[in-house]
């Protein structure tokens, strides 16, 4: 039998949260003492934050003092615990034993330090279990998802969370302050939603936090462990699955993935960084850090941020809360707004990527960029073969992937009313025509990383000629109107035309990106050679080429470009400016502290005098780049 709702008063908010806070601040102590004499306690070392020995395993005193003060208050006011559909008062006591189990595994870990997969594996289990035994899903948010997809999808929330918070747990008092954030955000939210009895636990767990927050802060006298990550982890993915809201995808989940953002993210990151390295370190035996998934490294999003303001653990911390904070104001107000948060949430996603690719992840796609040159740029023989064999097939599987997207996304935009048998037809031969029209000119014997405008002419007329063929094709073989066909056509040619030719530039946007992302690695370094490029045209780009293939090992930046044209002076080429002439060129080298010239442009003998004699009193090196560059 389902609990009913009770009118939930403002002294049963604050005797909730005051007990745990209060039960909370008596236990940390004693649990932290304990931990001390048990030998578990965090050394210095060099990833590392702290530099005299803490004890660990604090989190067990915030499990006592959230569910013990909690579990009383309730049996003492006879208030259910817990407040959801299909939620009962045995659901709280299952949640309980789980928790315990979670917050167990933890200890253990603290205590023995567990093999990854084995604490892995333990979470699985507890994951599983809150699923299966508690009966908390998804279900309610999604009635005709299929059992095993809910059981899926669960397992891996739950778990997410409790790694998130596991691995976040880096800086005094971020694991715990962002946990304090986040659960007032969702209690928050019930609030707005106008479901303030179930908000009851999360003031508790609010208390709590903030009790343990007292010896946590910086200067730290104890540490969560995974005892306290991980239960951490687990209530603020439970909480959302128990107050879920049927009707609202953005109140039940959307609200908490931004609560629990600045956690999920670093987790994902620290996923790729350590697969990309893994990888790295599998290809060559050059030193990448560390080589395994699941080992620990020092490029979470805490120790950039401490690296950035200098060793402050209390600046990096507040910097992570204000960000938390701010994600959680977002899933305030779009839950205020409802049915009007489309548009907060690409405002939401497209300031996000901004920041995450301007600062954040920096390392990973550096990373990638080092891999993905490493195997690109493997001169073997064997390599080139493997690459020969594969461009074509792989560039055609691309195609026609593409072709099948934008027929299907057309037919979704246009609203078309056709049989299953006509649009099958109508597929078949718009694709096929258009193929049929890239193979005929000549379009998969193009060298497309030195294309002109004349090829993606070529490409233009291949994509309006196929659809123009297929739709001609679909009119007489179906009964598609006439009309219909006509909007079709000329749609479906613009749409595949756009999409082969985005998927071609891609690898001059991504060479772009990674030369850029080699400029911000060598920005800070002082034995970098910070060179003028004479001449902005073809030899320019194709000198620029050469130093992204040698991203890896590459001392060399582009600092500016010498151009004689003046009409391009303060203009960007490849993402350098043209900073001006020749005739300039002293002046320029000692704004810009360059200490080296490479001219690729095509010269005469006699121009070249006059470079080197222009170029001479700055005392810079001279090159010529051709086909190699030579020094002059």
């Amino acid at each position: 039998m389902n609990p009913v709702p009770i009118a939930i008063k403002a002294v049963d908010y604050a005797v909730a949260f005051g007990a745990a806070l209060v039960l909370t601040l008596v236990l940390t102590p004693l649990v932290r003492n304990m931990n001390r004499r048990l030998g578990m306690v965090d050394t210095p070392d060099p990833r590392r934050i702290n530099k005299v020995p803490i004890p660990r395993g604090g989190g067990i005193a915030l499990f006592l003092g959230v569910i013990a003060s909690y579990s009383v208050f309730t049996l003492v006011s006879g208030r259910p615990p817990l407040q959801g559909d299909g939620v009962t008062t045995a659901t709280y006591w299952k949640l309980v034993a789980i928790a315990t189990g979670v917050t167990a595994l933890g200890w253990l870990d603290d205590k023995f330090s567990l093999r990854p997969k084995v604490k892995l594996a333990g979470q699985v289990v507890c994951a599983f279990l809150a699923w299966w035994w508690a009966g908390l899903g998804f279900s309610e948010l999604w009635p005709g998802l299929p059992v095993w997809l809910d059981a899926f999808i669960t397992v891996f929330w739950i778990v997410g969370a409790v790694n998130a918070f596991n691995l976040i747990d880096g800086l005094d008092g971020l694991a715990s302050g962002i946990a304090f954030i986040a659960t007032l955000g969702l209690a928050g939210t019930l609030f707005i939603v106008e479901n303030p009895q179930a908000a009851l636990f999360h003031f508790a767990f609010a208390g709590g936090l903030l009790g343990f927050l007292r010896y946590n802060y910086n200067p730290a006298s104890v540490f969560l462990g995974d005892s306290g990550s991980m239960f951490i982890g687990f209530v603020l993915a439970v909480l959302p699955l128990v107050s879920q809201i049927p009707d609202s995808f953005f109140v039940s989940v959307g609200v908490p993935l931004l609560a629990m953002g600045v956690p999920i993210f670093d987790t994902s990151l620290a996923i790729i960084r350590r697969y990309i390295r893994h990888v790295i370190r599998k290809l060559d035996d050059r030193d990448a850090g560390n080589d395994k998934v699941m080992t620990a490294d020092a490029d979470h999003l805490h120790h950039r941020i401490l690296r950035a303001v200098g060793a402050n653990q209390r600046k990096a911390a507040w910097a992570l809360y204000a960000l938390t904070a701010a994600l959680v104001a977002i899933g305030f107000f779009g839950t205020y707004m409802r049915s009007r948060t489309a548009g907060l949430w690409l405002i939401a996603v497209a300031l996000a990527c901004v920041v995450i690719f301007k600062n954040m992840a920096r390392i990973e796609l550096y990373d990638a960029g080092r891999l993905l040159n490493d195997v690109a740029r493997s001169n073997t023989t064997a390599a080139r073969r493997r690459r020969a064999r594969l461009a074509v097939p792989i560039m055609l599987g691309c195609d026609l992937f593409l072709l099948i997207g934008a027929f299907f996304a057309l037919g979704f935009a246009s609203h078309m009313r056709v049989s299953v048998r006509d649009l099958r037809l109508a597929l078949l031969l718009h694709v096929t025509a258009v193929f049929v029209f890239l193979v005929f000119f000549n379009v998969y014997r193009t060298v497309w990383a030195r294309a002109m405008l004349s090829n993606y002419f070529r490409l233009g007329l291949a994509c309006f000629f196929g659809a123009l063929f297929g739709g001609a094709a679909v009119v007489f073989a179906t009964r598609v109107a006439p009309v219909t066909a006509v909007r079709f056509t000329i749609s479906y040619a613009v749409l595949s035309f756009f999409l082969l030719a985005l998927l071609r530039l891609l690898r001059p946007i991504a060479r772009d990106m990674f030369y850029a992302l080699d400029c911000s690695r060598l920005k800070g370094r002082k034995d970098v050679s910070r060179i003028l490029v004479y001449g902005s045209g073809l030899r320019y780009r194709t000198f620029r080429r050469e130093l992204v293939r040698t991203t890896s090992a590459n001392t060399r930046i582009i600092v500016g470009l010498l151009d004689d044209d003046i009409l391009i002076r303060g203009h960007y080429i490849g993402g350098i400016r043209v900073e001006g002439t020749l005739a300039e060129a002293p002046e320029i080298i000692n704004r810009l502290n360059a200490d080296a010239v490479v001219v690729a442009c095509q010269v005469t003998p006699e121009w070249l005098d006059v470079v080197r004699q222009t170029l001479a009193p700055t005392g810079v090196r001279i090159t010529r780049f051709g086909f190699k560059e030579e020094t002059i």
